[in-house]
């Protein structure tokens, strides 16, 4: 019993290893977490069969996914779901459809025996992974853009679509099934599994918590939470779906609760580290033996898999409205094969449909195009095209002012607004047309040009300017105009916007003459005037507030010696009485300037 005790701990404390080695490693050198995770499992299990047992650990850490499910249904009204309903049902079903259709052909052509077989194939690869596509999302931001909600309402259909793909099984087996109106059964269990569900979190979620809420004991908030995403996983599972879609309901009760955020919190350090531990055990359950006797086939297979996934979701996606851009993005995203076909290669191996070393097969094919998940994603992003907004021609008749504006955002409107005011004249320079129509009804000098381009500038007015105020809301964008501009008209003086910390602290190693970050004085203001609401008195908030201004900046100075977790000490994380403050220098001299002097940095922050 030690041993097995000693054993748990030392496959606990490898997979933690590998978790914190790879992930960083992967993410950094820009393929995702989730391959990371995948490439550790495979080290660890596969290759030095240090783990063996991978199925155990999936099995288990598929809770995981359930955890997921829960916390996006969180953030998903029931209102929004609603809307997403053509999608959901529409395109869902569109793609499971053409896809099981095509992948039945196409495993027929490759020498699948019986048709029966065929089929049960070919509906089990048309479902994705639900875990890999939205983790992919979660990690780019992208969850809540129009080709995440589009991605996610295609997950969501398969995961209602594996009820009548199970049923399916039983139907197409060789033996005879335990009762022919079984289905029936089957579909009244499910209709009432989801109906109490939907009844226990409309009348029975929310007081739950307010009774636990109250005794002011966060463990049993914790443990109520946790209960919950098992008690709705487990009574779909009996109904037959995934627990996942139980959870998924949970979490769209819950959505309008007060405490959504409090259980969102609560679940997410169990989410994160059981996502990354499925990943892995996708990772860990690759069977290299079953790969290398059929190389050629699964070589053949998993592409094929991909390609025609691809193309389907491509075309159904286009034919329900979406973009070219969107299409492929979703297309590249959900390709593979999903965990649930695991469940459904088993069901149907155990039902003398096929061979259980045809399931293994099949678990093979779809592991590896999971792993190949974050690939095809990335050659998506490759296949997209520019965008095609509305071009316009570039005339720059009368151009030329004291400041030369580049973006016409909100930042740059509001502080176009400012020069104008005070009597400056301003050239500015866009590239979207939309908004140049509706600068110009209100008077502004405003051209359409690129302005990463150096005869842009030139016909601009760059020699001539004063100043040139970099306003573009992208960071990457703006760095190439800095960089751009420093090379070609090294004496201009460059004020630019500063997407957050770390592109200020770059923005300054480049030595622009002045930054802002976006948000930082608004986020000021907001907490002074919250201050005041409170019960602060104006002197003593606008005291607070420029004491968090001045170390800011000498936070930042710090930084930009010793990098960016540095000058933790700056930050006030308890109540203060401010200093007497010496206001930040910004305009004329830099706080930090003996600092830069003494490393060389041509301005440090």
């Amino acid at each position: 019993m030690a041993g097995d005790e000693a054993n748990l701990y030392t496959q606990g404390l490898v997979l933690l290893c590998g978790a914190v080695v790879a992930a960083p490693l992967f993410k950094k050198i820009g393929l995702g977490t989730v391959l990371g995770y995948l490439a550790a499992g495979i080290v660890i299990g596969p290759l030095l069969r240090i783990i063996t047992d991978g199925e155990e650990i999936l099995h288990f850490a598929e809770f995981g996914v359930v955890l997921l499910l829960f916390i996006i249904g969180l953030e998903l009204k029931p209102s929004r779901l609603w809307q997403l309903r053509r999608d959901i049902f529409g395109l869902g079903l569109v793609q499971v459809l053409v896809s099981a259709l095509a992948l039945v052909a196409a495993a027929a052509v490759l020498g699948a025996q019986p048709w029966t077989a065929a089929v049960v194939i070919g509906f089990g690869l048309a479902l994705s992974s639900t875990a890999f596509g939205i983790q992919i999302l979660e990690e780019r931001g992208d969850l809540n853009t129009r080709y995440g909600q589009q991605s996610f309402s295609i997950l969501l259909f398969q995961d209602l679509a594996i009820v009548p793909i199970l049923a399916l099984v039983p139907l197409v087996a060789p033996v005879t099934s335990d009762g022919g109106g079984s289905i029936f059964l089957d579909i009244a269990i499910t209709v009432g599994a989801i109906a109490a569900l939907l009844v226990a979190g409309r009348y029975l979620l929310n007081p739950l918590f307010q009774v636990i809420a109250g005794t002011g004991a966060k463990e049993a908030m914790i443990a109520a939470a946790l209960f919950v995403v098992l008690a709705s996983g487990s009574l779909m599972q009996f109904a037959g779906l995934s627990m996942a879609l139980g959870a998924f309901i949970a979490g769209v009760m819950l959505a309008e609760s007060s405490y959504r955020h409090e259980l969102e919190a609560d679940i997410e350090p169990f989410r994160g580290i059981l996502l990354g531990l499925f990943f892995m055990a996708v990772g860990l359950s690759l069977d290299l033996a079953v790969i290398a006797d059929n190389i050629v086939l699964i070589l053949i297979a998993v592409p094929v898999l991909m390609v025609i996934k691809a193309l389907v979701i491509y075309g159904a996606c286009r034919a329900f409205g979406s973009s070219h851009n969107n299409s492929i993005q979703i297309a590249g995203l959900l390709p593979q094969g999903g965990e649930f076909g695991f469940v459904i290669f088993s069901a149907a191996a155990a039902a003398g449909v096929f061979s259980q070393s045809t399931a293994s097969l099949l678990v093979a094919i779809v592991t590896i195009s999971m792993a190949l998940t974050p690939l095809a994603a990335l050659l998506a992003n490759r296949l997209m095209r520019e965008s095609t907004d509305e071009q316009m021609d570039e005339d720059f008749a009368g151009a030329g002012s004291d400041v030369l504006m580049i973006g016409f955002s909100r930042f740059g409107q509001i502080a176009s607004q400012i020069l104008l005011a005070g009597g400056s004249d301003v050239t500015i320079i866009d590239q979207s047309a939309d908004r140049i129509r509706s600068a110009s009804k209100f008077g502004f000098k405003i051209y359409f040009g690129d302005g990463t381009r150096k005869d842009v500038l030139v016909a601009a007015g760059i020699q001539r300017a004063k100043i040139v105020a970099v306003c573009t809301h992208k960071q990457e964008i703006t760095d190439r105009i800095v960089d751009m501009i420093q090379a070609e008209f090294p004496t201009a003086r460059i004020f630019a916007r500063a997407y957050d910390r770390t592109h200020t602290l770059s923005l300054r190693a480049r030595g622009v003459d002045y930054e802002a970050r976006e948000t930082f004085e608004s986020g000021m203001l907001f907490g002074r005037k919250t201050l005041e609401a409170l019960g602060t008195s104006e002197d003593q908030a606008a005291a607070i507030s420029e004491d968090v201004r001045h170390r800011d900046e000498e936070r930042l100075a710090i930084q930009a010696v010793e990098g960016i977790l540095a000058g933790r000490e700056k930050l006030h994380t308890r109540p203060v009485t401010p200093e007497p403050l010496i206001k930040p220098k910004r305009e004329s001299e830099r706080l930090d300037k003996p600092l830069q002097e003494s490393t060389s940095l041509t301005d440090p922050a």
